[in-house]
């Protein structure tokens, strides 16, 4: 997911190219998405991001083009041009790996699962926070990683609680929704802000 105006970050170039130890975000998450079981990696700009579209292009990734009216409507708009279950992961999650991917397949198991990881984490790192997003899990704050899984076509409950994932809508705690928790720092920073380029930076492999 490659289509929001990506404001809060203030960067020079859209927000899927920001730079993270000399690769495009958007370079990174496609990386991590060709290196695990995932069979064919797609990717979700809009009219905001026409440059991400042609660099999306250029990597091969097949863009579907969404109208751009925010996250929770492309993701609908893409997942009625795609077959599912799918993996869904947004542009500024620059140190996903491909362990990451395949552990949340496995968690969904052939339906849904939402990767989250504690907001203590993200404190403890220094890494944005939306607010907006954190919610009670089993008694612990957790906030969703912009990594999912949507589950097959009619399980409308798991379109819901994913598309919490890295984006501004509020956090959902639908039970449907496997819960994948994850203490990785490297899939609790978001690049949503300038400072946190640097923590990620600090942290590429």
């Amino acid at each position: 997911m490659c289509g929001g105006r990506g404001t809060r970050l203030d960067a020079p170039v859209e927000k899927p190219l920001v730079d993270i130890c000399g690769r495009p975000m958007l370079d990174r998450v496609a990386a991590a998405l060709r290196d695990s079981s995932v069979g064919t990696v797609r990717a979700v700009t809009s009219p905001h991001t026409p440059n991400t579209r042609e660099r999306a292009a250029d990597l091969g990734l097949d863009p579907i083009e969404a109208p751009g009216d925010g996250y929770v409507s492309d993701l609908d708009f893409a997942l009625d041009r795609v077959s599912r279950p799918v993996v869904t992961v947004v542009s500024d999650l620059p140190l996903v790996a491909p362990e990451h991917v395949d552990a949340v397949v496995a968690a969904a198991d052939g339906g849904a699962a939402t990767a989250c990881v504690p907001v203590e984490l993200k404190r403890d790192l220094g890494a944005s926070i939306d607010d907006a997003l954190v919610f009670d899990h089993e008694g612990t704050a957790v906030c969703p990683t912009g990594l999912g899984v949507v589950g097959p076509a009619g399980a409308d409950a798991d379109i819901d609680a994913e598309t919490n994932a890295g984006t501004d809508t509020d956090a959902d705690t639908d039970t449907d929704s496997t819960m994948y928790l994850s203490a990785d720092s490297r899939l609790a920073l978001n690049v949503n802000r300038p400072t946190d380029i640097a923590l990620a930076e600090d942290r590429c492999e």
